[in-house]
């Protein structure tokens, strides 16, 4: 049985558990193995948007230290966790001959959640099922960072029941950005206003992404908009039946 390694991220581990749950049930259903080193911690995509390179770097030695000690590839539901480990850490490490290796080595072994059903299973239709409209939202660390956008499309067109509607300005920033939301708040909420704005426009109660940066700021934004749509991350949409 093939095995995997979950790195299930700082805020689904956090906040949405049921994601990190539905991503292990879709894994066990195609005959993978899920492990998961404990000894895991944030990725350290904060402190390394923030210029705190030096905290990033010891953070970064902490997780290539653990996953080091497993073996297998490195799955995670998250394209901003799996941009840090593959783009992120060899630029931290570079000039570094004694680290360098070993952070591509991570990298070399990680995978989006699902970019690695695509790609490395090879399955499109996990036999999920969903009554009504979806529409997808493509996170920016999933789209441009790491250039996953096929695979969650060609995932969610095999639901069955489901109508998948194209969200005008799909490609547009949500608006979290990290500390960029943080460091810039209005300019954040701007685009967060256009994001609900055109989700409104396709009529579909449910928005999907794959990120849970994305899924806290759009749904944050719904609710204080006394909104009734909902955000949800695309493991829980293909673990429904």
């Amino acid at each position: 049985m093939t095995a995997v390694q979950l790195f299930v991220t700082c805020l689904i581990d956090s906040f949405f558990p049921q994601t990190g749950e539905a991503a292990v049930d879709i894994l066990r259903r195609l005959g993978v193995r899920v492990e998961f080193p404990y000894e895991q911690t944030c990725c350290g995509q904060p402190t390394f948007n923030a210029g705190l390179r030096r905290d990033a770097r010891a953070i970064a030695e902490h997780t290539i230290k653990v996953f080091e000690k497993t073996e297998g590839d490195i799955v995670t539901p998250s394209g901003s966790c799996a941009h840090m480990f593959r783009h992120n850490y060899p630029e931290l490490f570079e000039g570094d001959s004694s680290w360098i290796p070993r952070a591509q080595a991570l990298a070399a072994r990680t995978y989006e959640f699902t970019e690695y059903l695509v790609d490395k299973l090879g399955v499109t239709d996990v036999g999920a099922r969903w009554n009504g409209k979806l529409t997808y939202h493509p996170s920016c660390h999933t789209l441009r960072g790491i250039k996953v956008d096929r695979q969650p499309r060609a995932l969610l067109s095999n639901v069955r029941g489901a109508i998948l509607v194209e969200l005008p300005h799909a490609e547009e920033c949500c608006g979290f950005g990290g500390v960029m939301s943080v460091e810039h708040p209005e300019l954040s909420a701007e685009w967060l206003k256009r994001k609900i704005r055109n989700f409104e426009e396709t009529n579909a109660p449910t928005l999907v992404v794959t990120d849970a940066g994305c899924l806290m700021h759009i749904a944050g934004g719904l609710h204080r908009q006394k909104k009734t749509q909902r955000v949800m991350h695309i493991a829980e949409i293909l673990n429904h039946k």
